[in-house]
């Protein structure tokens, strides 16, 4: 993953303890909410939807140079696994190396176009993947260049409201009527 310096980091970034699992309960969850916010936050500011642990733990969201802190690995799993079960993230393999990261869950995201499908007038209309994702009227729209396997889970999640059908037009022409 290619980083600028444009990301805001928060103030525990930089604060030595952040990078060591705290012993109380009630302070390690405050750890584990703040890194999970964190990890949200940078893989949305970088629009990234992959992670390998390895390549990550050595990049500078886990190891601060600055202050010479680097989060353990294991650590870095088990942040994951948080995020894993609140749906934003789905490992890729057993071994837990690499993943899936979501910073909006399928379900967020779905709300989130149909929202905007509403106040377009789009309601009974049918629209092509590429339309939601690349059309003139999706710019500027947080969506607008999703990736096409998280635009089909939001979808999928609209269809299982009846809100929305996805329907196969061809391959290269699905798209989806709203509700």
């Amino acid at each position: 993953m290619t980083t600028d310096d444009s990301f805001p980091w928060p103030w525990q970034h930089d604060f030595p303890p952040f990078y060591t699992l705290q012993p109380n309960a009630d302070t390690r969850r405050k750890q584990e909410e703040a890194w999970c916010t964190l990890i949200l936050s940078y893989c949305k500011h970088y629009k990234t939807h992959q992670l390998d642990v390895a390549e990550i733990s050595a990049g500078p969201l886990f190891n601060n140079k600055s202050i010479q802190r680097k989060l353990a690995t294991e650590h870095i799993v088990g942040i994951l696994n948080v995020l894993s079960k609140k749906g934003h993230v789905e490992w890729l393999d057993t071994n837990k190396k690499s993943c899936i990261i979501m910073w909006r869950t399928p379900e967020e995201w779905g709300k989130l176009i149909y929202d905007w499908a509403k106040s377009f007038g789009l309601m009974n209309t049918v629209c092509t993947l590429y339309e939601l994702t690349n059309g003139e009227d999706s710019a500027g729209q947080e969506f607008h260049g999703i990736e096409n396997w998280l635009l089909v889970r939001a979808l999928k999640t609209l269809q299982s409201s009846g809100k929305a059908e996805l329907i196969s037009l061809g391959e290269a022409n699905d798209g989806v009527k709203f509700f």
